[in-house]
């Protein structure tokens, strides 16, 4: 299905397709300590949600951990989430460059309930095409040996009509993990999410983990649950291998493709 509707989509539905509703920043706030900041970064990304075999999601997981599946709206049946991110700039606590100032990567996060039954995200592994970011932040992301990101905008010969994006994304691990995305698509209306907040753990150790405040603009281009104009002209994703072999084992479902034209971020520890 196409159309060229304008999209529009509500700020708590959107929230709740990128499992923040009712996360709230709470900087600011009278009598909070100050978290350890370690880094600010801009970033455009393209996240794709996915319902995996859930043994598979179950055994990556550690002690304390369950699985937080939403039931309704965009993000319903969704129990992994792959995403593809190009990190434009990011800069340390003194302003300054940290490392190259740039880098691509994906990684693959779970929505989950901790062992308090706060609802969080789960970084279960991730590919990178920097180095010195292997294993990362969270112990589990993999060298890059191939890597290849392409982003290119067309108007109509025309004229008149809706643009087209391309984006192509490669990433793959010598020791066989690949995660490969190619989509065409009508950029349309775009929604901005105001700042919250979500902290994310490490699927090999919970004791690695990271506080993120994000703003975004975020176009949902096609969902299965909410059903909006569908403006996806062509796709292709490439999942597995090495350790992403049982979670992307063919059998995954394809729920949500989400376009993330830039995307503010603030890191901090807990």
């Amino acid at each position: 299905m196409t159309g060229r509707i304008k999209q529009v989509v509500g700020c708590s539905v959107l929230l709740a397709a990128w499992g923040l509703a009712g996360t709230a920043s709470a900087q600011g706030a009278p009598g909070a300590q100050a978290p350890a900041f370690k880094e600010r970064s801009n970033e455009v990304r393209f996240q794709i949600d996915f319902q995996v075999p859930a043994a598979a999601l179950a055994a990556m997981m550690p002690k304390g951990f369950t699985s937080d599946v939403a039931t309704t709206g965009p993000a319903k049946d969704c129990n992994v989430r792959v995403i593809f991110i190009d990190r434009v700039t990011i800069n340390g606590p003194d302003n300054n460059a940290i490392g190259k100032g740039t880098n691509q990567f994906v990684y693959l996060t779970a929505p989950v309930k901790d062992s308090s039954g706060k609802s969080v995200q789960l970084v279960l592994g991730g590919l990178t095409a920097d180095p010195t970011d292997a294993p990362g932040p969270y112990g589990n992301f993999l060298l890059a040996t191939t890597h290849t990101m392409k982003r290119s905008t067309e108007t109509p010969a025309s004229g008149n009509g809706p643009l087209i994006e391309s984006q192509d994304w490669v990433f793959r691990a010598a020791s066989g993990e690949r995660l490969e995305l190619h989509i065409q698509f009508e950029r349309g209306g775009s929604n901005f999410r105001p700042e919250y907040e979500r902290t994310f753990y490490s699927a090999k150790d919970p004791t690695m983990a990271r506080v993120s405040h994000e703003q975004l603009v975020l176009d949902i281009l096609r969902n299965v649950s909410t059903n909006p104009p569908d403006r996806v002209k062509s796709y292709t994703f490439t999942g597995g291998g090495g350790s992403f072999a049982k979670l992307l084992d063919g059998t995954q479902k394809t729920l949500s493709w989400d376009n993330v034209l830039w995307i503010n971020r603030t890191e901090s520890l807990p």
